[in-house]
This record gives C-alpha cells, sequence and structure tokens, in this order.
C-alpha cells in the first residue's frame, strides 16, 4: 500500500506589495512578461507541451501531467486547452486575491 503524505505549501501572495512599489503598469508588463517566457513561440499560446517545457527549465520537471493539465484548464476561458495572453493575466490576478 502506498503512502500518501499530505504537504500543505504556505503561498504568500506578492502581487498587492509588488503593485504598491511599482505600480500597476509595471506589474502587468511583468505578467505579460511571464507569459511569453511559458508560451509556445510559434502558436502564441501557452500549450500543455510548451508549459511542461518551460517548467522543466525553471527547475519544476517533477510536475505530473495531470497537473499541468489542471493548470491549464484552470485558466482556459474559450475551452482550446491553451493560454491565450488575457486568459493568462486574468488567471494571475484571479489568483492573487490581495488584488481584488
Amino acid at each position: 500500500m502506498e503512502e500518501v503524505i499530505d504537504i500543505v505549501v504556505d503561498f504568500e501572495d506578492y502581487f498587492p506589495s509588488m503593485m504598491l512599489k511599482y505600480g500597476a503598469e509595471w506589474l502587468l508588463g511583468e505578467v505579460c512578461n511571464g507569459f511569453r517566457l511559458l508560451m509556445d513561440a510559434e502558436k502564441g499560446v501557452i500549450t500543455f507541451e510548451s508549459l511542461k517545457i518551460k517548467s522543466a527549465m525553471l527547475g519544476l520537471g517533477d510536475m505530473e501531467d495531470d497537473e499541468i493539465v489542471c493548470m491549464l484548464s484552470e485558466g482556459d476561458l474559450d475551452g482550446d486547452g491553451a493560454l491565450n495572453q488575457l486568459e493568462f493575466c486574468i488567471l494571475m490576478f484571479r489568483l492573487s486575491p490581495g488584488l481584488v
């Protein structure tokens, strides 16, 4: 029988303090830079494949495929299986309750 270990990770939301320090325009630019970092350059969207490859490059190579699918589906508003820039920005700000 496999042992299941629950790990709770505290997430500190730095978006509000970064926005106060640098301004909303700067923060939005940084979110857009994050999108460009993760996107498939040919398709112009974040795909399963691009997120899997780029997350491994960023040191998150132990992510399971179902975790990547879950991340994409969380923000995929139009149901195409990928995240465009608007969907990514909405997701990032929606995950930051301190901004709303």
